[in-house]
């Protein structure tokens, strides 16, 4: 016979400060047996999230600052968001509206996926070495979601202006909240269009995209939180391929001479290299974990293209 787990509890007393408070609320986490991935990694992480937001703490916080203690109304938020992450398993990120990529700070909801990519480590080397980020003038974050890769790609090529392009009107209504958020009206802006329908005659330095790239037996599969997140992000088909299958085939004609196209696939990366052996897909290594993203140029995706041309000939 199977056991029933006992109810957690959500009893305070006699927790007092707040490292009392994300020590508890990571215990919960575990023992609710929570996942993660959507911003942190682990319950502890998870927790104090929470606490420093109910609390109005910033991140980096000195330690003494983790012995002060709660009013009796401070305690009672917490719990609450607490209770609501394990009830709902809603991710952290959709609780607060908010969550932190490449050192910035971006409103998100749950008509975007939480921002997560490890392009963030791409960015933070200013895409190099596969392009000049100071000459960078226009580039394309497609299927944006929240904008967080196109605005933060602004860190690394400060002469760039960017298009923020998805599909979802939802999706690009919490892009403008973080164009806003940022001040950059001047220099970037959303536009709604199905991957490249919306930007005939356009031309960018550089291509970033993390699009949908889940397979069917890995959707199926996703954990309670991941599933809250829209599908529309996350689905592609029974190899995960779709979007990128038309991105690889329309990139090459809205990129400039020597621009570049950085696209994830994820796990789909085993299928990708295996419907396209001709392209030399340079695959990135990360130090902060990660994988499955690849790097293709221009001239490159042009040499493909005369290939399947010359075949149907």
């Amino acid at each position: 016979m199977t056991s029933l787990k006992p109810p957690l509890s959500y009893q305070y007393e006699p927790l007092e400060t707040v490292i009392d408070f994300v020590r508890w609320g990571g215990t919960l986490f575990q023992k609710a047996e929570l996942s993660y991935g959507q911003g942190t990694d682990n319950a502890f992480d998870d927790a104090r999230v929470l606490v420093f937001f109910a609390l109005k703490l910033p991140w980096e916080l000195p330690d003494s600052y983790l012995t002060a203690r709660l009013t009796q109304s401070e305690k009672v938020m917490v719990t609450d968001l607490f209770r609501q992450r394990i009830e709902t398993r809603q991710p952290t990120a959709y609780i607060t509206g908010e969550a932190w990529f490449a050192g910035m700070r971006f409103a998100v909801s749950s008509d975007t996926l939480v921002p997560r990519s490890p392009i963030a480590e791409l960015i933070a080397q200013r895409y190099e070495p596969w392009v000049d980020a100071d000459e960078v003038t226009h580039i394309l974050d497609l299927c944006t979601g929240s904008g967080c890769i196109g605005i933060a790609s602004l860190q690394a090529c400060p002469n760039a202006q960017v298009d923020l392009v998805d599909i979802s009107p939802a999706a690009l209504a919490v892009a403008d909240q973080n164009i806003a958020r940022y001040g950059l009206e001047s220099v970037a802006q959303t536009i709604e269009s199905d991957l490249f329908s919306a930007l005939a005659g356009k031309r960018y330095d550089l291509i970033v995209s993390n699009p949908p790239y889940v397979d069917e037996i890995e959707m199926s599969a996703l954990p309670a939180e991941f599933q809250q997140e829209p599908a529309l992000g996350l689905a592609a088909g029974k190899d995960g391929l779709d979007l990128v299958r038309r991105i690889l085939a329309e990139a090459a004609q809205h990129l400039t001479d020597g621009g570049t196209l950085i696209v994830e696939v994820g796990v789909s990366q085993y299928y990708l290299e295996q419907a396209y052996p001709e392209l030399p897909f340079y695959w990135f290594e990360f130090e902060q974990g990660g994988e499955g993203i690849f790097a293709i140029q221009k001239s490159e995706l042009d040499v493909y293209q005369a290939l399947l041309n010359a075949r149907k000939g």
